[in-house]
This record gives C-alpha cells, sequence and structure tokens, in this order.
C-alpha cells in the first residue's frame, strides 16, 4: 500500500452558511474517486453557524466560557485548576468540550458540530451528487490522550467508510487467532492528515490518497468509537473516583453479598484499618462453621443471606469518647470490606456489650 497526504490550498475563511462542498470541490479540482477527506470540525462548526459570542476579555470572558461549558457537557469526568475533562452530549470525552478559541474572532468561541456523523454524510452526499466524487469523509479534531503526552487529530464523524477495523477472527503470521484487536482506522487517517493541516497554516481540509478502494456508507459512523460505559474503566479522574468512594463509605448500605467473603479479602480488610484503629481494638474473623453458627443464633436480626461473622471488641472500661471512637472504626473496618467487594450489616453483639460489635458479612 502506497499513501499519499495532499493538502486543500486555498479554502480560505469559512464563514456561517458557506457551501463546504463548493470551497472543497473548487479547491481541489483533483480529487479523485476512493480518497478520504480529513476536514477540520471547525470549519464545519463555523459554516454551520455552531458559534457563541462571547466578551472578548476579563473575567466576563470566563464566565461566558463556563456557563457555555456547562450546557456543552454532559458529564465532569476530572478537573484540575481551570482544566476541565468532560464527556460532550455526543461521548466524546476531551477537554473544555472541544470549544475552541483559535483562529476565530476573539469576540467568539466555536463549539462543536451537533452531529458530526451528520455532518460528515451531508459533505459526502452533496459531493458526490454535485459532483460526482465518490470520497470518503472525515470530520476531525485534536484531543489529548491519557497517559500521553501532546496532541493528535481524531475522528469526530465519519462517511464513506467503516470507523473501526475489525481484525478479530483473523490469523497473524505465527498462526495464532486475533480475539481483540480493532483498530480505529478513521483516527489514524485523521492523524495523517494533522500532518499536513497543522494548527496555523489555513489548510483545514486534508486528503489521504491510496487508502481506499471504493468507499462505502457506514451507518454507524464514528459512534463506533465511543465507548460503552459498562466498559469504560477509567470513567472518572484519579481524584474525582476517590471522591465517589469516599461518598460511598459514608453512605454504605446494610446489605450483605450473595456470595460467601473470600477469608483472605476479609483478612486484607482487617490488616488495612489494623493501624489506625483505637489501641487496644480488635476485630476478629470467626471462621469456624459451629462457632459461628452457635454466635449467630445469640445476634437479633441476623440476615438469612449472612455467611460469616465478624467480631469487634473494645478495651474497657469506657467513656463516652471512646465509645464514639469504636463506632468510627468499625465503620473504617465496612468501608475497608466494602473496597473487598464485601458487603456487611451492622447488628447487636451477642452478649449486648457496649464494647463489642457484630458484623454479619
Amino acid at each position: 500500500m502506497r499513501l499519499e497526504i495532499l493538502p486543500v490550498q486555498g479554502i480560505g475563511d469559512v464563514t456561517e452558511g458557506d457551501d463546504l462542498a463548493a470551497l472543497i470541490a473548487g479547491a481541489a479540482p483533483w480529487l479523485r474517486d476512493g480518497d478520504v477527506l480529513v476536514v477540520t470540525s471547525k470549519i464545519v462548526s463555523k459554516a454551520e453557524g455552531r458559534l457563541v459570542d462571547v466578551p472578548a476579555d476579563g473575567p466576563e470572558r470566563l464566565d461566558a466560557r463556563d456557563r457555555i461549558l456547562a450546557d456543552e457537557t454532559a458529564r465532569v469526568v476530572a478537573t484540575r485548576g481551570t482544566t476541565r475533562i468532560v464527556q460532550t452530549h455526543h461521548g466524546f470525552v476531551m477537554a473544555s468540550a472541544g470549544i475552541d478559541a483559535s483562529n476565530v474572532d476573539k469576540t467568539r468561541l466555536v463549539l462543536l458540530p451537533v452531529d458530526p456523523d451528520a455532518s460528515a454524510r451531508e459533505l459526502r452526499a452533496a459531493l458526490r451528487d454535485r459532483y460526482g466524487l465518490d470520497v470518503a469523509v472525515i470530520v476531525s479534531d485534536t484531543m489529548g490522550r491519557p497517559w500521553r503526552n501532546g496532541l493528535t487529530d481524531v475522528a469526530l464523524g465519519v462517511a464513506g467508510m467503516p470507523a473501526i477495523r475489525d481484525h478479530r477472527g483473523e490469523v497473524d503470521p505465527y498462526g495464532n487467532e486475533l480475539f481483540v484487536t480493532q483498530m480505529a482506522v478513521v483516527d489514524e487517517l485523521a492523524g495523517a492528515g494533522e500532518l499536513i493541516k497543522g494548527k496555523c497554516d489555513q489548510v483545514p481540509v486534508a486528503v489521504v490518497r491510496g487508502y481506499l478502494g471504493t468507499p462505502r456508507d457506514d451507518d454507524e459512523g464514528a459512534r463506533a468509537l465511543v465507548r460503552d460505559a459498562s466498559m469504560d474503566l477509567f470513567s472518572l479522574g484519579t481524584a474525582e473516583a476517590r471522591v465517589a468512594g469516599l461518598r460511598e463509605a459514608a453512605t454504605l448500605p446494610d446489605r450483605t453479598g450473595p456470595d460467601p467473603a473470600d477469608p483472605a479479602a476479609v483478612r486484607r480488610a482487617i490488616t488495612a484499618v489494623a493501624d489506625v484503629v483505637a489501641p487496644g481494638t480488635v476485630f476478629t474473623h470467626v471462621t469456624d462453621d459451629e462457632v459461628r453458627a452457635g454466635l449467630a443464633a445469640g445476634v437479633p436480626g441476623w440476615p438469612a443471606s449472612a455467611t460469616g461473622l465478624l467480631l469487634g471488641a473494645a478495651p474497657t472500661p469506657l467513656d463516652p469518647a471512646d465509645l464514639v471512637r469504636f463506632g468510627a472504626d468499625v465503620q473504617r473496618l465496612r468501608a475497608a470490606l466494602a473496597a473487598e467487594g464485601i458487603g456487611s450489616v451492622l447488628l447487636p453483639p451477642p452478649g449486648g456489650s457496649a464494647a463489642s460489635a457484630a458484623l454479619a458479612i
């Protein structure tokens, strides 16, 4: 395979209502069937009128930008100082919801297209119907990447080709079947186009030639690149995930899990709090079935689903402050158990001593 990356020069400044198909076809009469157009989302947004007026500077500008960012945000992922990583209503996770202040008048901000896939399909159809060109279209924008410095262009919308090349089920040269390999080819093509578009050269469109044979429509578009929430292992930033965990620890429900608790996990939970509980406070995992059954029989409200028992004992004599501390230590243990995936229910202890507690797990 031989690829060429060609700049489309001479498009000029794009304003609301401009005909992108006419601008591109006029600037690139050399376009061929099978070419892949990589179109910067900014000119798509400008042509579609996705601009908002803001003050040119000062705190009023920052306030206006914050309000616009809130409107464009479906979910906040992470915040560090003035930087906000958010999920847009499209499903993209990116800084500042893709709001851009570059290559536009200082009194305006550019928002992402409402539906980049639809924008790509519309441009592809216009080039085909009016100019007889059968090309694929990628609407691209710049994003950062987790764990990697630097930015790269990625696809927000695509028409005329699938977003992903799925290698699953293929066999590599060593005879190994591929089970998970799915290549985001439209992101790779968007990055290739950025190599010649640049940020300050006013080349908003690039053409990648030699990758496609015959373009074909794919209804899913770039939405195929948005990972389903159920498969997202990194849905929050580190600090935000920690805050969410602390909130959950503060509001733990009283319930046990469907499966018996792993004794090793219980030991890890007890060890995790050993150095922060009050001196002399001891938590004991009752592992003998017969002993546990005998103790559980004397605990009012023992849940039928419980399969384990933890006993806590505080040193005596206790004053009221010690009792408060003991209660806090029990909650610490419950949080440590929850971190191991073990639910718990706080119950009156066998014997009714104020200096002890029972946890059904």
